[in-house]
């Protein structure tokens, strides 16, 4: 994957120093953490491109990193203080806007009863139902582009949370993320069957290929899940974001499928689709009962993070889904210029 292009003075300071490995970089200085602080201090953390696409590129060099830059740049502590720049304040805006229920008791089946709770389908428009009924085929390209950011590294964010956990809730993760690795069949791993997805419909499925064409709150949405599961005081809140992801699949996966085929798309394009109807039903439960609601029941403190974590997923698929929507209701393209 090559580096994006940059969208701002964050990503260009960013590249500046990427393309250089860190022994001949000098030691990041408080005047340069200065203009970072200063650089971040956006009106708005989750819709500003180049605060997003910084965090993101960041946040790349702990998944497959970049072709040309040096890998020791991972865990380089002048830029992990500088990553803490752009980190906090992109958690203090999801805290202060994103409306979290009432605590539930930290016992399993209560936990998992508020989370069924936040997630139940609501009435209102979804991108989804879009996709099942009127969505045309440049329509549908543009949402496959949106989902591949995340969807062709599926589970990955996610199983930075399996050392962080013990027991029952730690066994509910891995039975999760095995099925989401394909039962140890390369074919069969989720990310592959996107991958053919894409493929079916004409696009190309390197990860991080459509990335300059992505806006801000589409790239802010994996963002949340590599803030969440990086950090192990956040483990609460990648469970609760996990358990949230999984009971809002199901349904408009089965939509989706349904979008796909309207427009003549075959079976290996809607496959990926079709095996999440059926997965996804079976791992809300899992991600619900067994892993949110057994890590509230052995870490009573951690039940806030878990709502929350939850809270936060689905206010941002609102967003980026509010995003697309608007933008083919008003006969416009959802992605950015290229």
């Amino acid at each position: 994957m090559k580096l994006p292009a940059p969208r701002g003075p964050l990503g260009a300071s960013l590249t500046d120093l990427l393309v250089h490995p860190p022994t001949e970089v000098g030691v990041v200085d408080d005047d340069v953490l200065a203009r970072w602080r200063g650089a971040a201090a956006v009106a708005d953390p989750l819709t500003d491109d180049d605060f997003q696409l910084t965090l993101w590129t960041l946040y790349a060099l702990h998944y497959q990193g970049f072709e040309g830059v040096d890998e020791a740049w991972e865990w380089n502590p002048d830029l992990l203080r500088l990553r803490l720049c752009l980190e906090q304040p992109f958690e203090a805006a999801l805290r202060a806007r994103v409306p979290v229920p009432e605590g539930a008791a930290p016992e399993r089946e209560a936990v998992a009863s508020a989370l069924f709770a936040m997630t139940a389908p609501g009435p209102g428009p979804s991108v989804a139902r879009y996709v099942a009924k009127s969505a045309d085929a440049a329509q549908v390209e543009e949402f496959l582009i949106h989902r591949s950011l995340y969807t062709l590294m599926e589970a990955d964010p996610h199983t930075w949370a399996i050392p962080r956990l013990s027991g029952a809730p730690k066994a509910a993760l891995v039975e999760v993320q095995s099925d989401e690795y394909g039962g140890g069949r390369p074919d069969r791993m989720h990310s592959a069957l996107f991958a053919r997805t894409m493929r079916g419909a004409g696009l190309v499925d390197d990860y991080g290929y459509y990335v300059d064409r992505l806006p801000a709150v589409t790239i802010a949405a994996l963002n949340l899940m590599s803030l969440l599961g990086l950090h192990r005081r956040l483990r609460g809140a990648i469970a609760g974001h996990l358990a949230a992801f999984e009971m809002t699949s199901s349904l408009p996966n089965r939509l989706y499928g349904d979008g796909f085929r309207r427009l003549g798309h075959d079976e290996g394009t809607t496959e990926y689709f079709d095996e999440h109807v059926e997965a996804d039903a079976v791992h809300e439960q899992i991600a619900g009962r067994d892993l949110a609601g057994r890590l509230a029941e052995q870490e009573p403190e951690l039940v806030a993070d878990i709502l929350f974590g939850a809270a936060a997923c689905l206010y941002l698929d609102d967003l980026v889904g509010q995003h697309m929507l608007g933008a083919w209701s008003a006969g416009e393209s959802s992605l950015r210029a290229s």
